[in-house]
């Protein structure tokens, strides 16, 4: 007998290969769509572990957008910038989406466990099993569309900021908001469609569409996987080209007409945000298109493994913004102080300026008068520290 180690998304068991295909019920002609490739019930050995993980990781998760989402609240009364406003109100949609994410499908792998219902007698018509299926993909594609959505908001916030108005971004960043749940909403409807099919998936505790080379499945599949890095690429392309903007404006001319602190801090977090949706989600996405793509069986243990790392996406999140806050790090380590970007703007650009009247002196083929000598030392004795 084989004898194989299986983890769901928020399950650790260790079923017997052999037993479990032998005495799973075969499908027949009356056999609901969603039971035809595995069809319950399954023989497997049930461990401790499972429960026990499954209900940690789905309560340390529920509890720290809990907490990301009161401290957002805070935050927002708190704010003043239009910009920052918009920023905290992608932040929670991205922590209300995590929470109901966690709360939906954590509860039916967490009930699986504790009761061992049979998806056949509950379930009969693949209601139940639907809905789950459409749970794990809208709450999936959302964080990745939220992120693609966040970034494009700071890339114009930032590259563009005359091109936003006192009364419209609050406006058009709920309408933003509610286009993405909208976007996720049609593609998890999808599979009810006939472009592809939510299945059982083992080790019989979820539901997720089945991932196959074949008609609907290989459209709804690829769509998935498209979807998902296409946001992914467009977050760090637009991300990357804040960042150097607002570097070059930092440093540039015009760095004292407004603190930039505010801006500096939503991008560290954006970045954040980024990076961890990308760790967690590119191994999955990556292996579902190689899988469809490729004709090969589908390999379940990577698929349950890659899996865990993307439910992982909904724990860390809300704990980018509970640490990386400007309050948390200054208690964390009391001697940074954020006014220094700006008194290195002011530095850097005296630099500059320096380099630039030297420059042109030597183009004029002329040497320094003792004014311009006075000048550039008053502006390179410019304090740092006030």
């Amino acid at each position: 007998m084989v004898e194989k180690t299986y983890s769901s998304e928020m399950d650790i068991t260790t079923p017997h290969l052999d037993a479990m295909n032998t005495s799973a019920q075969p499908p027949t002609n009356d056999t609901p769509l969603c039971y035809t490739i595995n069809n319950p019930p399954f023989t497997y050995v049930p461990t401790i572990a499972s429960a026990y993980f499954s209900s940690i990781f789905s309560v340390l998760g529920i509890t720290s957008n809990l907490i990301a989402f009161v401290v957002l609240i805070k935050s927002f009364q708190r704010t003043r910038s239009s910009s920052r406003s918009s920023f905290l109100i992608f932040l929670g949609g991205l922590v209300v989406t995590d929470f109901m994410g966690l709360l939906v499908t954590g509860s039916i792998v967490v009930s699986f466990h504790l009761t061992h219902f049979n998806w056949r007698r509950l379930d009969p018509h693949c209601h139940f099993c639907n809905f789950m299926g459409i749970s794990m993909v809208f709450y999936g594609l959302c964080p990745l569309l939220l992120g693609a959505a966040m970034a494009l908001e700071r890339f114009i916030g930032i590259t563009r900021p005359f091109a936003r108005t006192t009364t419209m971004p609050k406006r058009r960043t709920v309408f933003m908001l509610l286009l993405v749940w909208f976007t996720a909403g049609c593609i998890a409807l999808m599979p009810l469609t006939g472009v592809g099919s939510y299945h059982m998936q083992m080790p019989g505790s979820w539901c997720f569409f089945n991932i196959s080379s074949e008609g609907g499945d290989l459209t709804f599949s690829v769509l998935f996987s498209v979807v998902g890095l296409t946001c992914i690429a467009v977050s760090f392309v637009l991300n990357t080209v804040s960042v150097v903007t607002l570097i070059k404006v930092c440093c540039g001319q015009d760095n004292m007409q407004r603190p930039r602190d505010q801006e500096v801090e939503m991008m560290v977090q954006l970045i954040l945000i980024m990076a961890i949706a990308s760790i967690c989600w590119c191994p999955m996405l990556v292996f579902i298109a190689q899988t469809v793509l490729s004709g090969h069986p589908l390999e379940v243990i990577y698929l349950l493994l890659w899996l865990r790392f993307a439910s992982w996406n909904q724990i860390l999140d809300p704990w980018v913004y509970i640490l990386f806050r400007r309050a948390v790090l200054q208690r964390v380590y009391p001697r940074m102080d954020w006014s220094q970007w700006s008194q290195w703007s002011t530095l850097n650009q005296s630099f500059r300026s320096t380099i630039s009247r030297i420059t042109h002196s030597s183009s004029l083929g002329r040497p320094l008068s003792s004014e311009e000598m006075g000048q550039n030392e008053r502006l390179n004795e410019t304090p740092l520290n006030g």
